[in-house]
């Protein structure tokens, strides 16, 4: 029907009964002037005194009290109603994110319909136009595909190079196999552009996208440390889905100047608050395989990330350490969705996949990485390591074996310290202070000489951190925590190495792998645990390490040797108490108080560093000039002669 908003006069109102006036209330008056309108009084609208909503009745004509008198008329003229206005339907839109990219509905970690919850929480971001503005990603990889119609817009060829050719163009080189185009895929899940009626949306579709092309050649220690420092003044993070070989047997990481490069990068990089590095965990699930076997993975410089599927469950080929500081969501069983992303437009290529898997995780984290950037660019590398402790949840998977740490810190060899989210992690860099210096504990380097028993026996090494010991840095908690040791054995990938904490919190830093049956050991290989995260530095640190050989190996048979070892504590001067009172900002930050408003804390700004020497004479540059050269000079040569002739 039809219904009327009117405003009454203010009282006092008085009616005659029984010979004497009396004073009525508004309702009275209100329920009077609709019986002579011919309506109903549905009583008073919310909170405003003296407003009314008058509705024609039931059953009524909506047109007309009687044949000649409207309730427009009665109200208009009604000596009691101050104003008036008849009731309009109106049209309001939710204030949500539409695309027209056709494959927008499918990316579902992005915004999952099916399963409430299971999605990165990012679409509230962008509703604030936090998008990664001003922020750049770097992919290393085979190269990116800068001309896709997903990509273009966001390319910054600042930032790009390719290695393997030696020119600063990493288009992706076709192959056989059609292998090169992990990297475009990986760019696209973090910039894919938004409504250009093509393929997907990225997760931090207003960043701008760099492309380093390394994995298309022979790789060398120096071209890998080359690839962590290039242009890392215009890079602000480096996406690095790959590593070893997730075969279930590999240790390795990066060499002596990967290492180097990867130092330099957190201590020069982005004007000295540090390139940020993320990396994937690995893809050896299926092996057995563990990311504390992968350098790049147990790096106190980077941010590990593992996976999870559509449910938040472990996938099959995930793999499981204590170095890991979170999961986001990629693929997973063979009932369940992949990614959607880009694709290359190559060798018959659609330009567009719905079957992007695997490592996929690290690119949706890099591009998370890079909304936190927009809001707060001066978040050091380790302010985004503490943000994702204290941000990630631990709903991925409530059976995952989650433990809480000395600090309050849920952590799980499965999943870290929890699932992603974009809404969590941007909210609290909002109002995120830096953290303090970064300090170093090296205990002596013990020489031990001594043989590892078989299970249930073990060897255990115990080493007390005192007060004094923290004195000289002032290291008051941990961040990291690493073991370095040396171990002979015949069948290395039957032992077991396990780190406990002064809190009592374990991690299980060396984890058995069924396939590893070399009998190189580990030589001076450090093993690390981000599950002490926030505790107190001083006490007791118990290593205990057991070997679960078969008795029926003749192989294994022989006693393993613990050679040397070593601890090395990182952390900072924060107090426990401020540990637990950061948490207290930072969860009541996530209502979003602070990013709904122009709050801002000032940022400092950074070292002055120097511009990049850029030299455009590169290789295949001087090849093309030679070959100019050669062809100027015999054109030249012909010309004269036919002159001369």
């Amino acid at each position: 029907g039809q219904s009327w908003a009117v405003r009454l006069r203010s009282g006092p109102y008085y009616v005659e009964e029984g010979g004497e006036e009396a004073a009525v209330q508004l309702d009275v008056v209100a329920n009077r002037v609709a019986e002579e309108a011919g309506l109903q009084n549905q009583g008073q609208i919310g909170q405003l005194e003296g407003h009314y909503l008058l509705c024609s009745q039931t059953g009524a004509p909506a047109s007309a009290v009687g044949d000649d008198v409207h309730p427009e008329d009665v109200l208009a003229a009604h000596p009691h109603v101050l104003w008036h206005s008849q009731e309009k339907m109106l049209s309001r839109s939710k204030r949500s994110m539409a695309f027209n990219d056709p494959s927008y509905p499918k990316q579902w970690h992005l915004h999952n319909y099916r399963n409430k919850g299971m999605d990165i929480n990012v679409t509230g971001v962008w509703e604030q136009n936090v998008t990664g503005q001003g922020v750049t990603v770097v992919v290393i990889d085979d190269g990116v595909e800068h001309t896709h119609q997903d990509i273009q817009s966001n390319y910054s060829p600042e930032g790009s190079y390719d290695l393997n050719s030696n020119d600063p163009d990493p288009m992706p080189h076709p192959d056989s196999h059609g292998d090169n185009r992990h990297g475009t895929r990986c760019a696209g899940e973090i910039a894919a552009v938004p409504n250009n009626s093509f393929c997907a949306v990225g997760v931090a579709y207003g960043s701008k996208v760099a492309g380093i092309r390394l994995l298309d050649g022979p790789l060398t220690d120096s071209l890998e440390a080359v690839a962590f420092n290039k242009h890392y003044q215009v890079n602000d993070i480096y996406s690095c889905s790959w590593g070893p070989e997730d075969d279930g047997r590999t240790v390795d990481g990066p060499h002596p100047l990967g290492k180097a490069a990867l130092q330099h990068g957190v201590i020069a990089g982005r004007r000295g608050f540090g390139s940020i590095f993320v990396v994937a965990s690995g893809n050896g699930g299926q092996y057995n395989d563990n990311c504390n076997y992968d350098g790049y993975a147990n790096s106190i410089y980077t941010i590990t990330i593992g996976a999870v599927d559509e449910k938040g469950k472990k996938p099959f080929y995930a793999e499981d350490c204590a170095s890991m500081l979170a999961v986001t969501f990629s693929s997973g069983g063979n009932k369940l969705r992949n990614i959607v992303t880009s694709d290359w437009s190559m060798q018959k290529g659609t330009g567009c996949t719905e079957a992007h898997t695997g490592t996929s995780a690290s690119s949706l984290a890099a591009g998370m990485i890079a909304l936190m950037l927009q809001v707060r660019p001066c978040l050091t590398w380790r302010d985004v390591q503490h943000l994702i402790a204290f941000t990630a949840t631990k709903k991925a998977d409530k059976s995952a074996d989650w433990k809480v740490n000395g600090a309050g810190f849920h952590h799980s060899h499965q999943h870290g310290f929890g699932l992603l989210s974009a809404w969590r992690l941007v909210n609290a860099a909002k109002v995120w202070e830096s953290v303090p210096f970064l300090m170093s504990y090296q205990s002596p380097e013990m020489k031990e000489e001594t043989s590892i028993p078989s299970y249930p026996n073990e060897l255990i090494r115990i080493w007390k951190v005192s007060a004094a010991d923290l004195s000289q840095s002032g290291m008051r908690t941990v961040e990291h925590v690493a073991v370095t040791v040396t171990i002979t054995h015949p069948c290395r990938g039957t032992l077991e190495i396990v780190l406990v904490c002064p809190s009592g919190m374990t991690s299980v830093i060396g984890a058995r792998r069924v396939i590893d049956r070399e009998p190189t050991g580990y030589q001076d290989w450090t093993f690390s645990t981000v599950r002490c995260w926030g505790e107190r530095a001083e006490g007791l640190y118990t290593l205990r390490i057991s070997d679960h050989k078969e008795p029926s190996s003749e192989k294994c048979a022989p006693l393993g040797v613990l050679n040397q070892w070593a601890l090395t504590l990182y952390g900072s001067s924060m107090t426990y108490s401020e540990v637990k009172s950061r948490q207290r900002v930072v969860e009541d930050a996530i209502g979003g108080k602070y990013l709904n408003n122009s709050f801002s804390l000032p940022c400092p700004p950074g070292l002055e560093v120097p511009p990049e020497v850029f030299s455009p004479f590169t290789t295949n540059n001087l090849k093309f000039l030679l070959l100019l050269g050669c062809f100027a000079l015999f054109w030249s040569l012909y010309y004269t002669l036919e002159v001369t002739l």
